[in-house]
């Protein structure tokens, strides 16, 4: 495992995520998986970052954990994201160091942190940059993803975006509002049982991606609560392998 720190030239919070990597060895133009673990914007879930790292990693997918600023130690959007941002650029740069292919960086986020994968997958353009920050393919484990209505999770979004946020600032940390045709491919898994985090939030970022004819894998498993990670009594782990394969050529 090695240690890097992120960057984003021209953000506005000036961010410097911490990334831990986790480098299969003799690998070459390969995939790379950035993840963000879960925790509602207030902690990072062990089980969530470097134990899918070490799982991912021993299958051959170079893995890369992101500590991300977070609301419980008083930031607020667009902290996060540009944190995701600056690993995204970061790792694709040092795509080469790695063995990987800078066209193969993707990323990967359970619960709160699939809301922040899912947010760097449709809010990359908003920033400009001479790397490109557009990951080429997203995982979303149970993910939050929108920040109205009864299906939201309270806790993340005032984590996120504080106690009293504007409906224009709800609207801008909505996932499914800003899909577009550009949005990579995406995993999705939820549970139907999951009462922490509604599986309708990864209904309605399929059906957005349905809408703008952005190719996606959704499945939605019968049994199990929120934030299963690796213990899932399903093989969804093995599943996102066999599409890592067919849409990344990895593993």
């Amino acid at each position: 495992m090695k240690n890097i720190t992120g960057r984003l030239p021209g953000a506005k919070t000036a961010p410097a995520p911490a990334i831990q990597c986790w480098i299969p060895p003799g690998i070459q133009n390969d995939a790379g998986l950035i993840i963000f673990p879960g925790g509602g914007y207030g902690h990072l879930a062990e089980h969530e970052g470097p134990a899918y790292a070490e799982h991912f990693s021993r299958r051959g997918v170079a893995c890369f954990v992101v500590n991300y600023r977070l609301g419980s130690d008083g930031f607020r959007h667009p902290a996060m994201l540009e944190d995701a941002l600056a690993a995204i650029f970061t790792v694709r740069e040092s795509a080469a160091k790695f063995g990987l292919d800078p066209r193969k960086i993707g990323v990967m986020g359970s619960s709160a942190g699939g809301h922040l994968a899912a947010h760097a997958l449709v809010a990359w353009p908003k920033y400009k940059s001479e790397i490109s920050l557009r990951p080429d393919f997203g995982i979303l484990c149970y993910p939050v993803i929108t920040s109205h209505g009864e299906f939201s999770h309270r806790g993340s979004t005032a984590n996120l975006a504080g106690n009293n946020p504007s409906p224009a600032l709800l609207d801008e940390v909505s996932c499914e509002r800003h899909v577009t045709q550009n949005t990579p491919p995406c995993f999705i898994w939820h549970t139907a049982e999951d009462r922490g985090v509604p599986v309708e939030n990864s209904l309605m970022f399929a059906s957005a991606l349905r809408k703008h004819g952005v190719p996606f894998e959704l499945h939605i498993y019968a049994k199990g609560g929120h934030g299963l990670g690796l213990k899932a009594p399903f093989a969804w782990a093995q599943d996102c392998l066999r599409w890592l394969k067919e849409n990344a050529g990895s593993v």
